[in-house]
């Protein structure tokens, strides 16, 4: 019996504790001077944004009086709306054409450059990324940091190193072959078996999304050509064994026969997209494949064209993209492919993630199905719609304040004066 009241005694005291915890939660009331709760709606009037231990609890009509211990955050000429998601950076890489450094810069670098490259990323309004591919364990110990509180940054979806065939974008090259041996990274493959192993094998390390390199690429120095890599049974393998595991997978892709074998094969998003023809693009919507088209990246490396940057063979690809990119979303949303937003950013500096959406605006799309594309789109493609993407109560509290009304001005994006990540402010 004296057991048995020593447990009883516990246990009362643990629910104590439980309700002391709940009662000095950490509270935020922010006071918007309008809300945009979603990109299907419309802006409101002055209202009250309450944030409880990192999640949006209500929103409420007008300016509530701040309880006592409950922190305010006054923002009455701002609109305020929910943090942007972009589904394509390389947070631990910076521009340049330097591409040597891949055998002097250790990859323990990176993780420095990535906090840094965090931090710029949340200032900048984006609250969710998608980490495009990164060496092996550099995007994962900066996904932990900033989960942790320990990096200011956004929440990090992080594929960590893709998967490429041997020789092709993604691998290592232009270094004599036994450099060329050391450097890479351990996952390319060949053939249907291996490749489902090499998909094993990057969820075993911490994967969140498969990243592969469907085509060849106009950054690095393999310069045969933009079409397709892998083989459509090797695609068909990676595809279906990420199924198997719960994973999604995105495909850099520039050619359009590489674009049309990847949707065919199961791939869920297409990155770039550069040279989508019609056929491409019916095959993406026939199989509910989506373009993150990366606007940006095109924009980024243009800006570098002939001052010394990059290397004559990259120069050539560069110049063979970029004219051609600039209706590459209006040729796919002919045929119905949907539009996710991402960038690419680590091809151009930091921080310009926002400049995405004038961009596809100037392709045809209109305000709203841009902001659409950086949040609620976005948040699904994550399977994380029920999250992120949207202010409302149980959602994270990723909010963002700017000046005026994007969906009149997509533009505003590009300012961002104030950001919550999961309910931290960011300074």
């Amino acid at each position: 019996m004296i057991g048995f009241a020593k447990l009883l005694s516990g246990v009362a005291t643990a629910a104590l504790a439980i309700t002391a915890t709940a009662a000095f939660a950490e509270t935020t009331y922010i006071h918007a001077g309008a809300v945009l709760t979603d990109a299907g709606s419309e802006p409101s009037g002055p209202a009250t944004i309450i944030v409880t231990d990192g999640k949006i609890v209500s929103i409420e009509d007008g300016f509530l009086p701040t309880p006592d211990g409950a922190v305010m955050v006054h923002l009455p000429e701002k609109t305020v709306l929910p943090g942007l998601i972009d589904l394509h950076v390389h947070l631990t890489g910076d521009p340049g054409g330097d591409f040597w450094k891949e055998a002097t810069t250790s990859d323990e670098w990176g993780v420095v450059i990535g906090a840094k490259n965090a931090r710029l990323t949340a200032l900048a309004g984006f609250t969710t990324v998608r980490e495009a591919g990164s060496a092996q364990q550099t995007a994962y110990a900066l996904r932990r940091g900033t989960a942790e509180g320990l990096v200011a940054g956004p929440r990090i979806i992080a594929a960590g190193p893709a998967l490429a065939i041997v020789g092709g974008h993604g691998d290592v090259s232009g270094f004599k072959p036994e450099v060329n041996a050391v450097l890479t990274s351990g996952y390319t493959c060949t053939g249907a078996t291996e490749c489902a192993e090499k998909v094993r094998r990057a969820a075993q390390n911490g994967a969140d999304v498969i990243k592969i390199t469907a085509t060849g690429g106009v950054l690095s120095q393999q310069g045969a050509g933009l079409e397709a890599h892998f083989s459509d049974a090797e695609m068909t393998s990676i595809a279906d064994t990420a199924r198997s595991l719960g994973l999604k997978v995105m495909a850099h892709a520039h050619g359009a026969r590489g674009i049309e074998a990847a949707s065919r094969a199961g791939i869920n998003t297409i990155e770039h997209g550069t040279f989508i023809d019609k056929q491409a693009a019916q095959a993406m919507s026939a199989n509910g494949t989506i373009l993150v088209p990366t606007l940006m990246a095109f924009q980024g490396v243009s800006e570098g064209l002939g001052k010394g940057i990059y290397t004559p063979v990259v120069e050539d690809k560069i110049r063979s993209t970029v004219d051609v990119a600039l209706s590459l979303v209006t040729r796919a949303r002919e045929e119905g492919v949907e539009v996710a937003f991402g960038t690419d950013a680590g091809v151009f500096p930091h921080g310009r993630n926002a400049e995405e959406f004038a961009l596809m605006v100037s392709q045809g799309m209109t305000n709203r199905e841009a902001l659409a594309s950086a949040t609620t789109i976005a948040a699904r493609v994550l399977n994380m719609e029920n999250e992120i993407g949207r202010i409302a109560a149980g959602y994270s509290a990723d909010i963002i304040a700017v000046n005026g009304n994007p969906l009149t001005d997509v533009t505003v994006l590009e300012n961002v004066d104030w950001v919550m990540v999961r309910g931290a402010v960011v300074e």
